[in-house]
């Protein structure tokens, strides 16, 4: 059975630490952000169940970036702050967020409500499992397949193709960069030969090609990559 993962974005190390660990020993899969600026692409890759947010975040707050995901996912967004008032909680829901939980926490409430929300979402308690996906135009990327579908065309992916793909059209029209691809798909960057992610481009690039899809990633010279629409695809 696949595991449920779990995404935290949280500031505070030790917090992050502590609540993954926790979540690890159920049997959970538990990524922490890494890195602020490139947080969407981090979460499209790891294609979360839930969400565990923080409100007061570098740069931008939770708020934003629950609007941001909400954007791209439907996976329950859950709060996690030290901001106990009730105009907090009342921002978070009507953000996106699903539910608050205030610090300090008790970690078995923590679990309690993952679980409930996990069952409501995904299991015995939902009416119907939403798919998550990405649209661009007549194509669509369904995630948990992985699959590329262009109206009655279906194109099969391996996973870092996937990868790419989710991570170009989740940000387009915005450039891509290199070290941002490569972050998320290899945990470590600096035992990945500069041509790895060139093999990999290439590899999508033909796959798609070989399905009559072309001409949808650019090569942006000194930046990184950029998904464009063809009239035909448009």
């Amino acid at each position: 059975m696949e595991k449920h993962r779990i995404f935290i974005v949280e500031d505070d190390p030790k917090i992050a630490a502590l609540l993954a660990d926790t979540l690890r020993k159920y049997q959970y899969e538990v990524e922490t952000i890494k890195d602020f600026d490139s947080l969407m692409e981090q979460c499209l890759a790891f294609s979360p169940h839930i969400i565990l947010l923080d409100i007061n975040l570098p740069s931008y707050d939770g708020y934003y970036w629950c609007r941001e995901l909400r954007q791209f996912t439907k996976c329950p967004i859950l709060f996690i702050s030290a901001r106990s008032g009730e105009m907090d909680q009342i921002f978070a829901l009507e953000n996106g967020g699903d539910d608050f939980i205030t610090k300090p926490f008790n970690y078995e409430i923590v679990l309690a409500k993952i679980r409930s929300h996990l069952r409501r979402t995904y299991g015995e308690y939902s009416a119907r499992q939403e798919e998550r996906k990405i649209v661009q135009g007549q194509l669509t990327l369904y995630l948990e397949r992985m699959e590329l579908q262009l109206k009655e065309l279906v194109v099969p992916l391996q996973k870092k193709e996937c990868v790419i793909l989710g991570l170009l059209m989740g940000q387009a029209p915005k450039v891509v960069s290199r070290e941002q691809l490569l972050e998320e798909l290899w945990d470590d960057q600096a035992f990945v030969d500069e041509n790895t992610l060139n093999v990999n481009m290439t590899r999508v690039r033909k796959k798609l090609a070989d399905y009559g899809i072309s001409s949808v990633i650019e090569t942006v010279r000194g930046a990184g990559y950029r998904f464009l629409l063809s009239s035909e695809e448009m």
